[in-house]
Formats: structure tokens, C-alpha cells, sequence
């Protein structure tokens, strides 16, 4: 067997590395930053060799095939390298793939992924299927292939990761909606975002699926343009309803989430559930952690964490579900955001915005002369400590960031997790 180098020793990562050791391979793992102790854990019980704290180029350089994390960008120093000298360079979920011949569910979209994604796995698990969860959240797809034999797995998957995917195939590909994020990796060009997220439908033939999302003006122009080999399901406001329950009786409440509720039900359709179940789940499920994640009532005020925005659109549907005045707590690390599409929400419902964040110049920059307060923080207590100062009883105050959380926090779980932490101790 060849040399498989793996970096990024994260959940993907480790999870490869343990797949691709019991395959038979010569297996290293290295890591620039810290590897943290349940991932040393793992690679020592299965014997993997590791390094951590930097990159060994010679112990790098000579793979037969490389497996990188989804935070690692192509343009690192490294990668540049091995692209040079034309070693492979793959995700985990390729990987993964190769080993398993169950039927693949993936979803992908600017917003929406983790709801839609954990929609559709409580759906096939209420229905009795063996079912893994995988992808962004879950196990890793590899620790789960190596482990586990599950007959179904229900992926979510960013750009990153499709962008080292080549012969993986979706069975059935979900794509929600696309608005610009993460433009900071591709070159500040939206269609080289839009190309990555298309290529969900790579490798895809008519016995596959693909659903999508036929009223978001971004996929409807590139579907003009594309030929697509996949059975297509289009969803929306302006095509028949396959909701089997009304949109009253939907546990998750906003029109985005009517919209994951739809594409979670074509999925399930072309699985072949039965209409009993799919109503049931879709009545009873209760979300997700860090999505408008009600969190306590302080002094008459609502609190919510919405730290899985970590792009303006997220915030934008946020916003449009606020039904009372808002305090909207916002910043982290900026990803070449353009804030104007949340201008209006903001003017109709914010009478204050606090940021939280190492640079808020841009902020300041943006909302400085809409008459609204703005509290400048530049970390989570002093944040939430002006919020609760300028909250009114009956107000709301929402933590949508629009921004990543890697300017302050490990993770956007970590900022929503410090978040509630901050909130209960009021």
C-alpha cells in the first residue's frame, strides 16, 4: 500500500487517518497547531504516527496521496508544494467514499445546511434506517466507514470540502441556496463560491437526485447555463407544496425553515418514506444548538443565540424572524462581508447594535450613520453586558454575528456556548 499524509488532525482529519491505517496504509498525520488530546488519544490507540506544532516538509512531501483538512486553504505554502510536484490532494469525505457502498444524502447552500442536514437524519432514523450523521457535524464520515456500517449517510458539506471532492457522487444532492460567503478563499470572486458549491452535482446521472432551491436567483442563472446529468427536484413559494403538514403545524417556525422543510421532505420522498413519518418528524423535530436557539428571559427580555451566523445572509433570516424590538449583537472576523443586504431589517427592527469584535472598523464604517446606537465592544461580556443595559422589557436580544467567531473563539459553538454561559449568569 502507498503513503497517505494527513493534515489537520481535527474530527475529518483524525477520522481519515484511523480509515486509511486500517486499509493498510503507511499513515502520518501532521498538524501545525495543537493537536487537541481526545484526537492524540485516538491516533495513538490506532497506532498512527503524528506530529503537531508544525509541518515536517520531507515527512510531507513524500505522500502518494494527500488528505486535507477543509480549513486549510489551497493557497498555503504547503499545498502549493505538493500541487507542484503533482501529489493528489483529497478531502475526507473522497476518501471515505471509497471504502463504503452506502447510499450518500448530501446537502449544501450558503445557509440552512445544519438544520436541513440534522432534518433529514432525524427523518430516516424515525423511519427505522440505518443512518449515519456526517460531514460538518456528526462523526467523521471516515471514523463512521471504519467503525460502522451504516446504509445510508447524511452529509453536510461546505465548499471547503467540495473542492477537493473528484469522484465522489451524491446519491441524492441537496443544494439550499448560495448568497456570497467565504470570499476571502476564492479569490473575493462570488462565482468561484458558486462553482464550489455546485460541485455537489459532480459526478451525478439520472438515477441520482437533485434538489434545489428554484427561486434563489443565483442557482436559477446557473442552472440556465448548466447541464446537469441528475433526476432535478426543484422546491419553493412558486412550485406545488410537498409539505405534508401545514406550514402552521411545522415545528421549526420562519419562512427559511419552511424552505428546509421542503427539501428535507423531497429527500425523503426519494428515499421512499412513508408520508406518515415524514409528517410526524416534521411536527416534532426540535432543531438544531447555536440556530435561533432560544436561550433564557432576563428582566421581560429574550435572549437568543444565533452564533451559527457566521454570514450576513444567515443573519438576514434571523433578523426577519424577530417579531419584537432587538438589540443585535454582531462582528468576529470578517470574510469580505457586505453588510447592506441586512440594511433594511436592521432600520426596521434594531433600535440597538452592539459589536463584538477584535475590528470593528468595518462595522463602524457601515451602520455608523443610521441613526441607530451602537455599543463597541471588543469581547463577549462587555457585549452582552450592553445589550442587557440597553434591552427594554419585551425586547429581544439576538447574537447573529454575520462574521466567523476566530477572531474571539475556537469555534461559532464555542461563542454561542460562552454566549449562553454569559446570559444565565445575569
Amino acid at each position: 500500500m502507498g503513503r497517505i499524509v494527513v493534515l489537520g488532525a481535527g474530527e475529518s482529519g483524525t477520522g481519515a487517518a484511523i480509515l486509511a491505517k486500517e486499509k493498510g496504509f503507511d499513515v502520518f498525520v501532521s498538524d501545525c497547531g495543537t493537536i487537541s488530546d481526545p484526537y492524540r488519544a485516538l491516533l495513538d490507540q490506532n497506532g498512527v504516527q503524528w506530529e503537531d506544532g508544525k509541518h515536517t516538509e520531507e515527512l510531507v512531501l513524500n505522500a502518494d496521496e494527500v488528505v486535507k483538512s477543509p480549513g486549510i486553504p489551497l493557497t498555503a505554502p504547503l499545498i502549493r508544494k505538493l500541487q507542484a510536484q503533482g501529489t493528489p490532494i483529497i478531502s475526507e469525505i473522497e476518501f471515505a467514499a471509497r471504502y463504503t457502498d452506502a447510499k450518500m444524502i448530501c446537502i449544501t447552500g450558503s445557509n440552512g445546511k445544519t438544520t436541513t442536514t440534522s432534518l433529514i437524519f432525524y427523518i430516516l432514523k424515525q423511519a427505522g434506517l440505518n443512518v449515519g450523521l456526517a460531514g460538518n457535524i456528526g462523526n467523521s464520515l471516515a471514523l463512521q466507514v471504519a467503525r460502522e456500517n451504516h446504509d445510508y449517510y447524511v452529509i453536510e458539506l461546505s465548499s471547503f470540502q467540495l473542492d477537493n471532492m473528484y469522484d465522489f457522487k451524491a446519491d441524492i444532492a441537496i443544494l439550499l441556496n448560495i448568497t456570497p460567503d467565504h470570499l476571502d478563499r476564492y479569490d473575493y470572486q462570488f462565482q468561484n463560491y458558486v462553482d464550489a458549491k455546485f460541485r455537489i452535482t459532480r459526478n451525478q446521472t439520472k438515477e441520482d437526485s437533485f434538489i434545489y432551491w428554484a427561486e434563489d436567483p443565483v442557482i436559477d442563472r446557473e442552472m440556465k447555463k448548466l447541464q446537469l446529468g441528475a433526476t432535478l427536484y426543484p422546491y419553493g413559494f412558486s412550485v406545488p407544496d410537498p409539505l405534508p403538514v401545514s406550514e402552521e403545524e411545522l415545528a421549526l417556525k420562519g419562512r427559511h425553515n419552511v424552505l428546509n422543510s421542503m427539501a428535507a421532505t423531497i429527500a425523503a420522498n426519494v428515499v421512499g418514506i412513508r408520508k406518515e413519518v415524514i409528517r410526524e418528524s416534521l411536527m416534532s423535530f426540535q432543531g438544531v444548538e447555536h440556530r435561533l436557539q432560544y436561550v433564557a428571559t432576563v428582566r421581560g427580555v429574550r435572549w437568543i443565540n444565533d452564533s451559527k451566523a457566521t454570514n450576513v445572509n444567515s443573519c438576514w433570516y434571523a433578523l426577519e424572524s424577530m417579531t419584537t424590538p432587538t438589540v443585535l449583537i454582531l462582528g468576529g472576523k470578517d470574510k469580505g462581508n457586505d453588510y447592506s443586504e441586512i440594511d433594511e431589517l436592521v432600520k426596521q427592527k434594531c433600535h440597538t447594535l452592539v459589536f463584538m469584535g477584535l475590528h470593528n472598523e468595518k462595522l463602524r464604517e457601515h451602520f455608523g450613520g443610521f441613526g441607530i446606537r451602537i455599543i463597541d465592544t471588543d469581547n463577549l461580556h462587555d457585549a452582552v453586558q450592553g445589550a442587557y443595559e440597553a434591552a427594554k422589557d419585551g425586547d429581544t436580544v439576538l447574537l447573529s454575528p454575520c462574521c466567523a467567531s476566530f477572531d474571539l473563539f475556537k469555534s461559532y459553538e464555542d461563542r454561542g456556548e460562552q454566549f449562553m454561559a454569559a446570559v444565565r449568569a445575569l
